[in-house]
This record gives C-alpha cells, sequence and structure tokens, in this order.
C-alpha cells in the first residue's frame, strides 16, 4: 500500500440466514468490489434447521461514514438471503458493567485481564448488592454502586428495578454476572436478553442451583468444571458459551474442589467474555455457535 492509499479501517460482519448455494460467493464478492480483504473467514451451516452462519473480519480503505454507507450497501444482500446481521468496527470498544457480591476472584481476574488490555472493553461501572469490593474496584478508578437486595419480594423487586436503571444508565452492550449471588427475575432476563453472561461453577447441566461443589462431594465425581452462558429465565439453563474442568481426587476436600474451581471459573469467564466480545458466539435457540 502507497503512501497516498486510504488507510484501511477492520470491521466485521456476523449473518445467520437460511442456507442456500450462493452465500459465501455474494458477500465475498460485495466486499472485493469495495476494496476489502477479508481477514478473518467462518462459516457453518446447522444441517437439522438448514440455518448457515458465518463471520467474516475484513480490512478495507477508510472513508467518512464509511459504516453507515457499507451498512445501506449491504442491505439489498441481506434482504436477498433473508440474514440476521450486523457490521461492527472492530476498534470500537464494547460497554460492559459487571456485577458481584462478595466473591472477589472472577472480578478481580477480569479487571486484570482489562487493565493489561487482555480484554478490550470499557468498564463503565461495577454493581454489587455488597459493599465488600468497593475498594478494590475503586483503585482501578471504576464507579461502584452499592445496590442491596433484601429477601422479602418487594424490596426485591425495587431492588432489581433500580439495578435495571444502573444498567441503563451505564449504557452497556453486555452485562457480566461475575459471581454475583442474585436470581434475575424474568423481566430483567428478557430485557437485555443475550447480553448477560453469568459464570456457574458447575459443569451444567449438573448441580443446577447453589452449592454445586458439596452436590459434586456427594456423588463422589472425579471432574469437576464451570460454564459460561448466557442468562435466561431459565435458572442455569441459558446457552452455553464455554467450559472447562479440572480433575479431583477421592481426598480433596470441599475447601480443595472450591480452590480449583476458582481457577477454573475465572479462565472460563475470561474465555466466554472475550468470544463473545470478538462475536465467535451465535446464539441457535439454546444453544450456541462458537466460531474460537
Amino acid at each position: 500500500m502507497s503512501n497516498n492509499s486510504p488507510k484501511a479501517r477492520s470491521l466485521r460482519l456476523i449473518a445467520r440466514c437460511p442456507d442456500r448455494i450462493g452465500i459465501v460467493a455474494r458477500v465475498a464478492t460485495f466486499l472485493a468490489d469495495r476494496g476489502a480483504s477479508i481477514t478473518q473467514a467462518a462459516q457453518y451451516e446447522e444441517l437439522r434447521s438448514g440455518t448457515f452462519f458465518m463471520r467474516y473480519g475484513f480490512d478495507i480503505p477508510d472513508a467518512p461514514g464509511l459504516l453507515e454507507k457499507l451498512t445501506d450497501a449491504f442491505t439489498p444482500v441481506a434482504k436477498e438471503f433473508g440474514m440476521e446481521w450486523k457490521l461492527r468496527d472492530v476498534s470500537q470498544r464494547q460497554r460492559v458493567v459487571l456485577l458481584v457480591s462478595k466473591f472477589d476472584h472472577c472480578l478481580a481476574y477480569l479487571l486484570h485481564r482489562w487493565k493489561v488490555g487482555d480484554l478490550k472493553m470499557d468498564v463503565p461501572c461495577v454493581i454489587s448488592n455488597h459493599n465488600d469490593l468497593r475498594a478494590l474496584v475503586e483503585w482501578y478508578g471504576i464507579p461502584y454502586h452499592h445496590v442491596p437486595v433484601p429477601k422479602e419480594a418487594a424490596g426485591k423487586q425495587a431492588a432489581f428495578e433500580e439495578i435495571a436503571r444502573r444498567i441503563e444508565e451505564a449504557e452497556p452492550d453486555t452485562v457480566v454476572l461475575a459471581r454475583y449471588m442474585q436470581i434475575f427475575p424474568p423481566w430483567l432476563c428478557e430485557k437485555f436478553r443475550h447480553r448477560v453472561i453469568n459464570i456457574h461453577h458447575s459443569f451444567l447441566p449438573s448441580f443446577v442451583g447453589g452449592r454445586p461443589y458439596h452436590q459434586a462431594d456427594e456423588r463422589g465425581v472425579k471432574l469437576i468444571g464451570a460454564t459460561c452462558h448466557y442468562v435466561t429465565e431459565d435458572l442455569d439453563a441459558g446457552p452455553i458459551i464455554e467450559q472447562d474442568v479440572v480433575r479431583v481426587r477421592h481426598s480433596d476436600t470441599i475447601e480443595d474442589m472450591m480452590r480449583l474451581g476458582k481457577d477454573v471459573e475465572n479462565t472460563v469467564l475470561a474465555r466466554g467474555l472475550r468470544y463473545h466480545l470478538e462475536d465467535r458466539v451465535l446464539v441457535h435457540g439454546n444453544k450456541t455457535i462458537l466460531f474460537a
């Protein structure tokens, strides 16, 4: 590229549509005609439903109003194939609100990965039902909102209305429950559908709900794990983004399992969030297509 050539801009196209011949060729031609160079390409056909999924990264000569003009130009192509799609500027960092209770390991891990640049995101605030982690969060220069959640139904409803207000005020793209030990009400799950990510300290669907390490100990399992998933109205049953396991021995105590489990939770949540931020996760029914 010469010194007089326009600066390249990195964009990402994510789409799904009914499968048919010619989708890849049509999209590739569309990009080539506009001087774009495809840098990443992933596609998958889900045979049972006949649905085609694609994720393309490409560099294209920059110009004023590029994203808007490209969106307008691609709209007829999307209509031709019946696509659900989005076009994203890779340089635009997503805003991520973190929710936490008293366990600090996932929060501390995410904040560290954010601080050193491993997670490309902005964190407008952290919301908690306890005040325990305020000092940690404010050390990173991030606003901390304490919203207690009472046990009685009326108080709980009011608390989640306040949480929803705080979230909307922060204008996030994504919400992460970093061991937030409260159950999101159905109306809040619907409001932020497929935008709320949770880490569950179990290899779901095993040991759903609370105290999974105690359940695992009673069952005598040899593997424990963690699951990163989207939050839905069904407790711990949303589309799974990422999972991992670690081996345990018969002599390991519940405390040993919890210690080992924290490491798995950290890495699984960080990986799942990064996949989400990079548009590698496409929800299909109650499962995900993951272009990792």
